[in-house]
């Protein structure tokens, strides 16, 4: 099968390419670098079944020879993360929106299946535990620029789902729960990547609120085999699904949980939401998916625990932080060297 992964630089996307590979397919990326990054897939640079366009998926033309050329597309470009959204609200509407506009128009030419990614996010306020794919949405006020996440991923599916039903156009949605693992970055405020660093360098571990929040957090790996079973199952069009882990853990316990794991000696900040965010931030504070249905339609059911994750995290995180420090030393080398005055004490 040739598959096209737009955002496939980025942290989900870069490992969906590697289980693509892996399963012999042909794996066309398309990225704008904007949270992507070229480190995530310059391992698959030499692979003859893989290839790489850097470019926005606003770019029509190019979109559409893309999903010519494809037998099935992931739709993975997204703005990512929750200080992104509250810093670049406009910018993350038009990305999620029109990107995914762009990328429907295509595949509905020839008919190409497409998986749209969209995420846990379009519950909202929704206290129905576990949530289940048919339950309400229950978003807050525009006034509070959090919810325009929501709102246009919930818009990207409501148009994944007028082409299939319009269109006879094959689309399913994938909501993502919290994924995590190698290669994730906190830049955009994930906050497991985050603590993991942290704790590495020893400094403290920042929680915003009380830490009582509860979440799940699935691990890539797991998340890709559920991406590639639905792209290899029947009857899938048509169909929202959740996908993440079930299992729950307070942000206060996982940054505990993240010092033991990684000896660290970091102490806990509590930092309150409005300096983190400013102010008329709102948080959720339970979010737990339902996976039956996954079950059910892929017979697979992500169970990586937390510590494993933890461990594949920091193992990663170790080695990016001794490039960083290697990079900075001959930074310092470089810049000594042609500028001594900057030695002189």
């Amino acid at each position: 099968m040739r598959v096209l992964i737009t955002g496939g630089a980025g942290f989900i996307g870069s490992h969906l390419a590697d289980r693509c590979l892996k399963e012999g397919w042909t794996v066309s990326v398309i990225d704008d670098l904007s949270t992507g990054s070229l480190d995530n897939i310059r391992h698959l640079e030499s692979r003859k079944r893989f290839s790489c366009a850097i470019d926005t998926v606003f770019n029509e033309s190019l979109v559409s020879d893309l999903v010519d050329s494809a037998d099935y597309v992931f739709h993975l470009a997204a703005a990512v993360g929750v200080k992104l959204v509250v810093d670049s609200t406009l910018q993350s509407i038009e990305t999620n929106v029109h990107g995914t506009e762009v990328v429907l128009r295509a595949a509905a030419k020839k008919k190409r299946p497409v998986l749209i990614a969209s995420t846990s996010e379009v519950y909202g306020k929704s206290s129905c535990f576990p949530l289940e794919e048919g339950a309400d949405l229950v978003l807050g006020p525009t006034t509070t620029r959090r919810w325009s996440y929501a709102c246009s991923k919930a818009l990207d599916e409501f148009l994944g789902l007028a082409f299939w039903n319009e269109q006879s156009l094959p689309v399913t949605v994938a909501r993502f729960f919290n994924t995590v693992g190698p290669r994730q970055t906190g830049r955009y405020g994930m906050v497991f990547p985050t603590f993991v660093r942290q704790a590495l360098l020893g400094a403290p571990l920042t929680i915003f609120g009380t830490g009582a929040q509860q979440r799940c957090f699935g691990y890539v790996k797991d998340v890709v085999e559920a991406l590639v079973r639905v792209a290899c199952g029947s009857s899938m069009a048509g169909e929202v699904i959740n996908i993440g882990n079930d299992s729950e853990i307070s942000i206060r316990d996982l940054a505990m949980l993240i010092r033991e794991v990684t000896h660290s000696s970091s102490n806990l900040q509590f930092i309150p939401y409005r300096e983190a965010y400013g102010s008329g931030f709102e948080d959720v504070y339970r979010r737990v998916p339902s996976l039956r249905k996954l079950e059910r339609l892929t017979g697979f059911r992500p169970n990586t625990p937390v510590t494993e994750i933890i461990e594949q995290v920091a193992l990663d995180m170790r080695r990016r932080l001794k490039l960083e420090r290697l990079a900075g030393e001959q930074f310092t080398t470089d810049t000594m060297a042609r500028f001594p005055i900057l030695s002189r004490t």
